[in-house]
């Protein structure tokens, strides 16, 4: 055990050590690499080294180098590495966090770190939380906890509202959840892609009008085509006149409520019922780490809890919750390990640092763009994503920022990835890792820059 660990050890320690001399994306050749490696069960065993030589050199790089310092593409996952410890000695102990009883003191320090996520979003005490895999399984829990709350069995006649920049997957988990699609309004947003609480109010009278039983607003705390922040306030106000549950997607953006900026760009977002944050975005986890928090906690519970006679022996005492009680899971990872242990390390202030710094490098890249000639943003950031596009002086602007995107991620320099708002195609960045400062900024900037310069003069 301890010569595989250490030989993995030295393996992931090279490997970050020469993460910023890396190829930016390595996905050329991996569908045929992805084909070379379908094989049977194997029926004897391999000895270890050359199992981890064949990830290290040839599954991981085949791959998005999104641990890269230059990586803006999408929403960065950052993997800090003590996660990666925690991840380590919590499968290897294999304890069981299901349920209170089978592990408390290892399932209080989860609930400590989402008792610290409720008190940072300005949520009571009242407040309850899952962590799950993501925000799409969060939304998910969300939406049921919503749905059973104020609709019960009667699903025919419930509506969701949100807007057309709303992440997809709040759609897509709301379906699974028994809600009609017909029953989905995706409402237009104004000129800075914020929803626009009118058409909220508005939609909502409609639909009262015509019998339907409006029970459930989506609000946005960080789109993620351009990083809009809804008006979260005015979004609270429509959902709560009305009786409907007021969920937030701030699985990108909510953790920018640790810092003074964030918090005065998130305003309202306390006023939510429910909202999704997720650690692997703004607390630089590794991929896997997401959460809901709930603020009526027994709310949570009552849409999830259900029992049988072979859990007649799990007890919970008043002022612990055990996981299974507010979570689809009863097996699952533990994954509060991975969060709490970096925040017992590093501290609040590291990350309260870090996400400040986020800011303020999305906002030199868009004065930047707006600087340099022929270049054009949609729009300031309201976090850290930066939108943006370049106009040249002849032809077609969606063809050439496609040409640009091609030109760009086939150098391998960089990986950027684009989008397409009202009919524009548009390239964006979203500066979201610990490891990109202002020398990673540069080279971004210089990079896309210089390539734009040379398209536009064939």
């Amino acid at each position: 055990m301890r010569a595989m660990a250490e030989e993995a050890l030295r393996a992931v320690v090279d490997h970050i050590a020469a993460l910023p001399g890396m190829p930016r994306s390595g996905l050329e050749g991996g569908a045929s690499l992805a084909a070379s490696l379908r094989e049977p069960p194997p029926e004897a065993g391999t000895e270890f080294g050359p199992l981890l030589d064949l990830l290290m050199t040839k599954v991981f790089p085949a791959s998005l180098n999104s641990a890269h310092p230059t990586y803006v593409a999408y929403i960065p996952g950052g993997g800090l590495f003590p996660a990666a410890v925690a991840d380590f000695i919590g499968a290897a102990t294999n304890r069981y966090t299901g349920a209170w009883f089978a592990a408390p003191a290892a399932v209080r320090l989860e609930t400590n770190v989402l008792e610290w996520f409720a008190r940072w979003m300005g949520y009571p005490e009242t407040a309850r939380g899952i962590l799950t895999s993501g925000g799409s399984l969060a939304n998910f829990s969300a939406v049921v906890a919503a749905r059973k709350h104020l609709l019960g069995d009667d699903l025919s006649r419930g509506v969701l509202y949100a807007s057309d920049q709303t992440h997809y997957c709040v759609m897509k988990v709301a379906s699974l959840a028994g809600v009609p699609e017909r029953n989905m309004r995706l409402l237009d947003t104004d000129e800075h892609f914020r929803a626009r609480p009118d058409l909220f109010e508005a939609a909502i009278q409609a639909d009262l009008r015509l019998g339907l039983r409006p029970f459930l607003l989506v609000g946005n705390a960080g789109t993620t085509n351009t990083g809009a922040v809804d008006p979260l306030g005015d979004l609270a106000e429509v959902a709560h006149k009305h009786g409907l549950w007021y969920h937030l997607d701030a699985a990108y953006g909510g953790f920018f409520h640790l810092c003074d900026e964030g918090r005065r760009k998130l305003a309202g977002l306390e006023l939510s019922d429910s909202i999704v944050l997720d650690p692997h975005k703004g607390l630089f986890l590794p991929y896997g780490s997401g959460s809901l928090l709930v603020k009526d906690g027994e709310l949570l519970r009552r849409a999830h809890r259900m029992s049988a006679e072979y859990l007649q022996d799990v007890e919970t005492p008043e002022g612990e919750v055990s996981p299974m009680d507010y979570s689809p899971e009863l097996s699952r990872a533990y994954r509060g390990l991975r969060v709490w242990l970096p925040l017992k390390l590093y501290g609040v202030r590291a990350f309260r640092e870090n996400l400040e710094e986020k800011l303020r490098l999305a906002r030199w890249l868009y004065e930047r763009f707006l600087r340099e000639p022929g270049f054009e943003c949609l729009g300031e950031p309201d976090l850290s994503v930066v939108a943006y596009r370049f106009l040249p002086k002849s032809g077609d602007a969606n063809e050439f920022n496609r040409r640009l995107v091609r030109a760009i991620n086939s150098s391998r320099k960089l990986f950027i990835s684009s989008t397409t708002v009202r009919g524009m195609f548009v390239l964006r960045a979203c500066v979201l890792s610990f490891r990109t400062h202002q020398a990673e900024m540069e080279e971004i900037f210089e990079t896309i820059a210089s390539e734009a310069r040379r398209l536009s003069r064939e």
